[in-house]
């Protein structure tokens, strides 16, 4: 299948399959220096109880026994572009005189529609079931009209795709057989940093290939893939490997292979699986209902930095910082506010912002689950029930907000006029009309509205100041621009 293509500040790129025609071409975008990885050399001192070097697994016996329940993907579809001309006509201007001519004697047709473009590639999977359940990723099948599965006995089946879930990359597959090899299943969550993985999959079409590595880390956050904590490994694993199993030192299953790091399309030391409990997860709502349904809160989060801790009173940077509320949302029928930090979800610590999307979307829709918060710099429990991810859902907006003092921030402020509160969308806030200083150098500018000062709402000069007062190093200005928000951390002078 094609491959995923992202922006630059996302730097993480999906492992499509190999092998794309239609002009789908992979957009790779800059990442770290390629490093093989390369196995220690023996350890020749004499070995303790507590310093006794592990014995390397033997991967050879792994492949012998599983190689037979990976599969190999081949798929074939269409999708649909735009009929602008310009996939047609490479390197020449619309603007152009001739771009009109040149068009037309192709036979684009366009007419500003769309048309549909062939698409073809290749990806991995795994038996699950011995009636023919196989497990690989979702980008894999994505826009594919024909899937099919080619077994290590060169036999080949028609698949059916019974259901795909973008949301982790997880798609679940079933043809015709009997009696098939499956692999077995492992935990993720007993992994640890630094044990032996191994991959088995299809990298460029060459089939049933194995590499190895280790784990390098767990719960691991990508860019709009934050629903999964993904393991992350440097396991060399290429376009192709999407979709192939990553197996434990005991030849267990513990995740399947979805994403590299890369700046040239290839293998640079980084690569990403999704664990297996999530994965199953989904393979079981999908075999049953024919989709995975996933939870949420209904809140916009960001990252708790130093400054944004010493702003709302944290003992340390940690916890998901609200910096929205869905409007009618779980969260805001549980009382959560904008300005509050989510310290733990159920009992489990929240170290980062990127752990809570990923403990949401492993619950489920309905659930009841405890929030303990941090607000106005005293901890709280919160209760609330989950909603459905899959719902329609409202514009997320901000809690109110507010302006900072000129004196310590550097903002001149001003309330926002009748027409500018119905165009900005909001009840009341203050216009940045001119910025220096502290706020400056945090990234304020003029035309921002302030909307709170350290999650506490604002509609006046006085009350930024009396916020501003009580703050000694640093307070988090909650700024709406271009109709998005966040906190902005700005140190005191």
């Amino acid at each position: 299948m094609n491959f995923q293509q992202l922006t630059p500040t996302r730097m993480v790129l999906a492992l499509a399959a190999a092998g794309v025609i239609g002009g789908a071409g992979a957009t790779w975008l800059h990442g770290a220096h390629a490093n093989a990885a390369v196995p220690p050399a023996p350890v020749t001192q004499t070995a303790t109880a507590s310093t006794a070097p592990a014995s390397l697994p033997d991967f050879a016996q792994i492949a012998e026994r599983h190689g037979a329940a990976v599969v190999n993907i081949s798929v074939s579809g269409t999708r649909k572009v735009s009929d602008n001309g310009a996939a047609g006509l490479p390197g020449i201007d619309p603007r152009d005189p001739f771009y009109e001519f040149f068009r037309r004697f192709q036979g684009g047709g366009g007419q500003g529609g769309t048309v549909e473009q062939p698409v073809r590639g290749q990806g991995s999977g795994f038996i699950v079931s011995s009636d023919g359940l196989i497990l690989t990723n979702a980008h894999v099948v994505r826009d594919a009209s024909e899937v099919t599965v080619k077994l290590t006995d060169r036999r080949e089946f028609q698949a059916k795709v019974l259901g795909a879930d973008p949301k982790t990359d997880v798609a679940v597959l079933r043809i015709e057989a009997k009696g098939l090899p499956t692999l077995p299943m492992g935990s993720a969550k007993a992994l640890r940093a630094g044990e032996w993985v191994l991959a088995i999959g299809s990298p460029y079409g060459f089939e049933n290939s194995v590499t190895a590595g280790v784990v390098s880390a767990k719960g691991r956050a990508l860019p709009d893939d934050s629903m999964v904590p993904f393991i992350q490994t440097d396991v060399a694993v290429n376009p192709g490997n999407s979709g192939g199993p990553l197996f434990n030192a005991r030849g267990e299953v513990v995740g399947i292979n979805s994403q590299i790091y890369s700046q040239s399309g290839g293998y640079q030391g980084l690569s990403f699986a999704i664990p297996i409990e999530i994965a199953t997860q989904v393979k079981d709502q999908i075999v049953a209902t024919g989709k995975a349904r996933h939870a949420r809160l209904g809140v916009t989060v960001q990252e708790v930095n130093q400054a944004l801790a010493d702003s709302f009173k944290l003992e340390r940077p940690e916890g998901a910082l609200v910096s929205g509320i869905e409007p009618d949302g779980p969260a805001a029928k549980a009382g959560l506010k904008s300005g509050d930090v989510i310290l733990s979800f159920n009992g489990q610590p929240i170290g980062g912002s990127a752990d809570l999307p990923a403990l949401i979307g492993q619950s489920a829709p309905g659930e009841k689950v405890a929030l303990e918060v941090v607000r106005q710099g005293k901890r709280e429990t919160v209760s609330a029930q989950l909603g459905d991810a899959g719902a329609k859902k409202g514009e997320p907006v901000q809690a109110e907000s507010g302006a900072a003092a000129q004196g310590k921030l550097g903002l001149a402020l001003r309330p926002l006029q009748p027409q500018e509160k119905r165009e900005a969308g909001v009840d009341s806030g203050l216009v940045v009309e001119d910025v220096a200083g502290a706020a400056a150098r945090a990234g304020v500018q003029p035309g921002d509205v302030l909307m709170a000062v350290n999650g506490t709402p604002v509609s006046n000069v006085a009350q930024v100041r009396a916020v501003v007062g009580k703050s000694d190093k640093s307070v988090a200005l909650l700024i709406q621009r271009n109709g998005d928000r966040i906190f902005v951390p700005v140190k005191l002078g």
